[in-house]
C-alpha cells in the first residue's frame, strides 16, 4: 500500500520529488537541529492520485489522522480544542519553487469556540480575532471559491469607518465584527456556512491545495518556467507559530546574500506584529532586516547563525522564511534562493573562491539565458535626467514601455505588439499574466522579498518595488508622484531595475559592462570578472566547438572577438540583396546562355571580395560557405505589385516598361505554390548552368588572394538542401572541377572540403549513403524542423503556436528549442549512420538551435562536433557547451 504522509523527522532534502521543496527542506532543517515547528508532509504521490481521479486516495485520510495525533501528542494540544487549541498551517510545496502560485491556509483549527480559548491562553483578544479573520478569509477564498477582492472590500470599508491606515489600527471588537462579516459574505456567495469542524477544515484545505496545482496562474507559471505539469504538489501541515502576538513578535524573509547583486550578508525584510503572508503581500511596508538587530538583537543573532549554517550546508544562496513568537525564533522554510543573472555569476564565483563548491559546480550554476540578459543594454544615465521616482531595485535591467495598471490591459496591449510596464500598488499571484506580458513591473509597496520581486527575478523581468513616493490609483489608471506629477495610462516610462530609478519617457541605452568586456576584453567590475571566469572555465572543459553564422566581414570579426572558432554558416544569398538584386534578376531573365554568363561574370568579383573579407577576419579558422539557397521569389519583385504596375501602364494607354514586362513573365514562369519546397538549394545549382561554378570560383580565388597576402585561409564549401546522394555527387564533381581549374590557373593549390547540410528528413534517414560523398555534415535545424513537422515557419508561429503553447502541445516552440523526440532523433540517426560510413565525419549545427541552451546540451550528448549561431549568441553557446560537459554536476537549480 502506498505511503502518503511523512513526518518532518522522517524526510530529507533528497526526497524533494516526493515531499516537494518545502517539505524536503523543512525535514532537512529538522535534521540539522534548527528550530522548526513540528509537522508532516502529504506527498506529491497523493496529489497526483487525487488529480487523476478527483477522489482522495485510499488510505490517505487515515495516515493524516495518525500523523495529526502524533503532532497533538508532541505539542500537548488538540486541533480545535476549546481551551488551548492546536492550530496548523496548510501550505503547498512543489518540487520546484512556484512563489505565490498555489494556495496557503493559516490558522486552521479556529472556530467560534476555540477563538475564545486562544484569546484566553494568549492573553490577547485582538490576536485571537485577528488570527480567526485570517483563517476565514483564506479558507473562504482558497477552499470555498469566494473572490479574494470581496474580502478586501469588506476590510477597506471597516478601515475607512475607523479612519485606520492599516489593519493594526483595528481593535479586537473590530476584528470580531469582521469575522462575522466575512462569514456572512461566504454564506451569501456560496450558500454554505464556514465550517466549524477543525477536521473538516484540515481535510478540505489539503484537497484545495492539491487542486491549486491546476489553477490557471500555476499552469501559466509552469509554462513560463518549463516546469512539467505532471509533478504535482506536496502539502505541509505544520504547527502554527504566531508573529502577530504583539510588538515582540513578527515575521520576515531573509536571504543569505543579496539576491539582486550577490553581495554577501543577511538581506531581507521584517514586519513586526505580522504573519508571514503580510510580508510578501505588501499589505504593510516591511523594514529592512537590519532593523531587526535593533528591535530584537538576540533573535537577529540566532537568525544570522542559522543562515550561515544553511548556506554552508546547501552551499548556495538560501532564501529563509521565519517567525518570531514573543522573542522565540522559528524557521518556517528554506530553499535555494532565486537570484538575478548578475547575482548568479557573482555568487558562483565567490563560492568557488570560498572553497564551498568546485569550479565545475560554479559553472553548472550559471546559465546562458542569464549571460544573455547581462549582455542587454543598460540605460545611459547621463542622458536620463531627474527620476520620477525611486524604489527598491528588485530585479535588474533596463525596460521602456507604456504604463498600464492592471494585468488584463498589459496582456491586451502586449498582444498587439506594444511594450508595457505593469504598475501596481502591490502584485498578487493573479497578476502573473500581466507580469509575463510586461517589460517591467513597478510597485508602490514591497521590497526585495515581495511577490513582485521574487517572481520578477525568477522570470528575468525588470522590477522596481516599494516606490513609496508614488500613489497608485488603479481605478483612475494613473499614478501620482509626491512632487505632483501625474502619469496616466499609456504614458511611456523607463524602469531601471539596477538602480531603482524610474524616468519619464524613453531613456537612451548604452552597452552593458558585460558587452563591453566581450567587445573589447576590458574587465571592470565584479560582474564582468565573474562572467570572464565562467567563460574561461567553460572554454577549458567543453568538447563542443562554437562557431558563428556570419555573412559579412564585420559580423565575422565581431564573432571572433566573442570567442567563435570559425564560421559555421556563411549564407551567400544574403550577399545578393540590396543593389546587387538587379544582377540576380539579370541572371534569371537571361534569354541565352551567353547572357547568363555575362550576369554571372558581373557577380563573380563581388562574391570574391565578400569571401576574401570574411576569410581575412577568420584567418586560420574554418569558414563554411553555403552555396546559394534562396527560393527564387525572394530575388524577384512581388508578383501582385508587378502585375498591378503593368496593368496600370496598359490601362493608361502607355506600354509598360519593358523590364517590368520581362520581370512579370519571369515571375509567372518561376512562380511556385510553395517556394520553400521548390527550386532552391542544390536543385537551383543543378538547374541553372554556371551558378555553382561562379560561386566556387569566387571562393577559390578569394583563398588564393589570402594565401598570396600571407594569410592562412580555411574555406569549406557546403551544398544545401540535399535529399539524395546523387544530387551531392553531381554538385561535388562541379566543385572539384572548378577548384582544380583555379589551382592550375594560379599555381596555388586550393583544397576546400565539400560537405552538405542535413535539413531534410530523407537526408537524415539516408545519411550513411550521403556520407560517401560528404566530408562533413551541418544540420540546418530550421529547415529540418519545418520539413519534419510540416510547418511553414513564416506562417505558423503567429497563426497557432500561441494556442499550442497554451494547450501544452509544446513546452517551447520547436523553432527555439529542438524537438528531441522527432527532429532530435533524426539528428542522432544521421550522426551515427554518417560516422559508421565515414569514420571521423565532422558534424555541426548551423540552425537557430545552435545558440539555444537546452538544444546545445542535446547536441553535446549526441556527439555533434560544433554548434554555430549568431555572433551575439556565441558567448552563450560557449558557456552552455561547457555546462553540457559537466553531466551530473550539482546545478543548484533555482526554478
Amino acid at each position: 500500500m502506498s505511503r502518503y504522509v511523512y513526518d518532518f523527522q522522517d524526510g530529507s532534502r533528497d526526497l524533494a520529488a516526493l515531499l516537494g521543496g518545502k517539505g524536503a527542506n523543512l525535514a532537512e532543517m529538522t535534521r540539522l537541529g534548527l528550530p522548526v515547528p513540528p509537522g508532516f508532509t502529504v506527498t506529491t504521490d497523493a496529489c497526483r492520485a487525487f488529480l487523476a481521479t478527483g477522489e482522495e486516495p485510499e488510505g490517505m485520510s487515515a495516515e493524516v489522522s495518525r500523523h495529526l495525533s502524533a503532532l497533538e501528542a508532541a505539542t500537548g494540544r488538540l486541533l480545535g480544542q476549546p481551551d488551548d487549541p492546536l492550530l496548523v498551517s496548510v501550505r503547498s510545496g512543489a518540487r520546484f519553487s512556484m512563489p505565490g502560485m498555489m494556495e496557503t491556509v493559516l490558522d486552521i483549527g479556529l472556530n467560534d469556540a476555540s477563538v475564545l480559548g486562544l484569546a484566553k491562553v494568549s492573553g490577547s483578544e485582538r490576536f485571537a480575532w485577528d488570527s480567526y479573520r485570517r483563517l476565514v478569509q483564506m479558507y473562504g477564498s482558497t477552499v470555498m471559491g469566494v473572490d479574494p477582492a470581496r474580502f478586501d472590500v469588506v476590510m477597506n470599508r471597516l478601515k475607512e469607518a475607523r479612519a485606520a491606515r492599516d489593519d493594526l489600527r483595528l481593535d479586537a471588537g473590530d476584528l470580531a465584527g469582521l469575522v462575522e462579516a466575512y462569514k456572512r459574505l461566504i454564506l451569501d456567495e456560496t450558500g454554505r456556512y464556514f465550517p466549524q469542524s477543525p477536521a473538516q477544515q484540515l481535510q478540505r484545505a489539503v484537497l484545495a491545495v492539491f487542486r491549486s496545482w491546476n489553477a490557471e496562474r500555476a499552469r501559466l507559471y509552469r509554462r513560463r518556467e518549463r516546469i512539467p505539469d505532471d509533478l504535482g504538489t506536496a502539502v505541509t501541515v505544520q504547527r502554527m507559530v504566531f508573529g502577530n502576538l504583539g510588538p515582540d513578535s513578527g515575521s520576515g524573509v531573509a536571504f543569505t546574500r543579496d539576491p539582486a547583486t550577490g553581495r554577501p550578508g543577511l538581506y531581507g525584510d521584517y514586519l513586526s506584529n505580522a504573519q508571514g503572508e503580510d510580508v510578501v503581500s505588501g499589505v504593510r511596508d516591511a523594514v529592512p532586516l537590519a532593523e531587526l538587530e535593533r528591535l530584537d538583537p538576540r533573535a537577529y543573532r540566532r537568525l544570522r547563525d542559522h543562515a550561515r549554517t544553511l548556506e554552508r550546508h546547501y552551499r548556495d544562496l538560501c532564501d529563509i522564511e521565519f517567525t518570531i513568537e514573543r522573542g522565540t525564533l522559528w524557521m518556517l522554510q528554506t530553499r535555494v534562493g532565486k537570484r538575478t543573472a548578475g547575482a548568479a555569476f557573482a555568487i558562483a564565483a565567490e563560492l568557488v573562491e570560498e572553497g564551498l563548491i568546485t569550479a565545475d559546480e560554479g559553472l553548472a550554476r550559471v546559465g546562458g539565458d542569464g549571460l544573455a540578459r547581462l549582455m542587454f543594454p543598460r540605460f545611459d544615465t547621463t542622458a536620463a535626467g531627474t527620476p520620477l521616482t525611486r524604489g527598491v531595485p528588485a530585479s535588474p535591467g533596463a525596460a521602456v514601455g507604456a504604463a498600464v495598471f492592471d494585468s488584463a490591459e498589459a496582456v491586451r496591449r502586449a498582444a498587439s505588439g506594444e511594450r508595457v510596464v505593469l504598475v501596481r500598488e502591490e502584485t498578487t499571484p493573479d497578476d502573473l499574466p500581466g507580469m509575463v506580458a510586461a517589460q517591467a513591473v513597478l510597485t508602490g509597496r514591497g521590497g526585495k522579498t515581495s511577490h513582485a520581486a521574487v517572481v520578477a527575478r525568477g522570470m528575468g523581468k525588470v522590477c522596481v518595488c516599494g516606490a513609496r513616493d508614488i500613489t497608485v490609483d488603479a481605478g483612475a489608471r494613473r499614478f501620482t508622484t509626491r512632487a505632483g506629477t501625474v502619469v496616466d495610462e499609456g504614458t511611456v516610462v523607463s524602469v531601471d531595475g539596477s538602480s531603482g530609478d524610474v524616468y519619464a519617457g524613453a531613456v537612451p541605452l548604452a552597452a552593458s559592462a558585460t558587452m563591453r568586456y566581450l567587445e573589447t576584453g576590458e574587465q571592470r567590475g565584479s560582474e564582468v570578472a565573474s562572467v570572464a571566469r565562467a567563460l574561461e572555465h567553460a572554454d577549458a572543459v567543453r568538447r563542443l566547438e562554437v562557431r558563428a553564422n556570419a555573412d559579412t566581414p564585420e559580423d565575422a570579426a565581431r564573432a571572433r572577438r566573442f570567442g567563435a572558432r570559425g564560421i559555421g554558416l556563411c549564407r551567400t544569398e544574403h550577399m545578393f540583396l540590396g543593389e546587387r538584386r538587379r544582377l540576380v534578376e539579370d541572371m534569371i531573365l537571361a534569354p541565352s546562355g551567353a547572357a547568363r554568363e555575362r550576369a554571372l561574370a558581373a557577380l563573380l568579383p563581388l562574391q570574391r571580395r565578400d569571401f576574401a573579407g570574411i576569410l581575412e577576419a577568420m584567418d586560420t579558422l574554418p569558414v563554411t560557405i553555403r552555396l546559394l539557397d534562396p527560393p527564387l521569389h525572394e530575388f524577384l519583385p512581388d508578383r501582385t505589385d508587378l502585375a498591378v504596375r503593368v496593368a496600370a501602364a496598359q490601362a493608361a494607354g502607355d506600354p509598360a516598361a519593358p523590364r517590368d514586362t520581362e520581370l512579370l513573365a519571369a515571375v509567372n514562369r518561376t512562380h511556385e505554390a510553395n517556394p520553400m519546397l521548390g527550386l532552391r538549394g542544390v536543385r537551383l545549382g543543378l538547374v541553372v548552368p554556371g551558378l555553382v561554378a561562379m560561386q566556387v570560383r569566387a571562393v577559390a580565388e578569394a583563398v588564393v588572394e589570402r594565401v598570396r597576402a600571407g594569410g592562412s585561409p580555411h574555406a569549406e564549401i557546403m551544398v544545401p538542401l540535399v535529399g539524395a546522394v546523387e544530387e551531392l555527387r553531381l554538385a561535388r564533381e562541379e566543385v572539384r572541377r572548378v577548384l582544380a581549374e583555379v589551382s592550375e590557373e594560379t599555381g596555388v593549390p586550393v583544397e576546400c572540403p565539400v560537405g552538405t547540410m542535413i535539413e531534410l528528413p530523407r537526408a537524415a534517414l539516408t545519411a550513411g549513403r550521403i556520407a560517401a560523398e560528404a566530408e562533413f555534415f551541418s544540420f540546418g535545424t530550421n529547415d529540418l524542423t519545418q520539413t519534419t513537422w510540416g510547418f511553414s515557419r513564416d506562417d505558423v508561429e503567429a497563426a497557432f503556436f500561441p494556442a499550442y503553447l497554451d494547450k501544452g502541445v509544446f513546452a517551447a516552440s520547436p523553432f527555439e528549442t529542438l524537438d528531441r523526440e522527432g527532429v532530435g532523433r533524426l539528428v542522432r540517426i544521421a550522426v551515427e549512420e554518417g560516422r559508421a560510413a565515414r569514420p571521423g565525419l565532422q558534424t555541426g549545427v548551423c540552425g537557430e538551435h545552435g545558440g539555444d541552451p537546452a538544444s546545445i546540451r542535446f547536441f553535446h550528448a549526441v556527439g555533434v562536433d560544433y554548434v554555430s549561431c549568431s555572433p551575439f549568441r556565441v558567448p552563450v553557446a560557449r558557456l552552455e557547451a561547457g555546462r553540457a560537459a559537466l553531466d551530473g554536476v550539482d546545478t543548484g537549480d533555482t526554478r
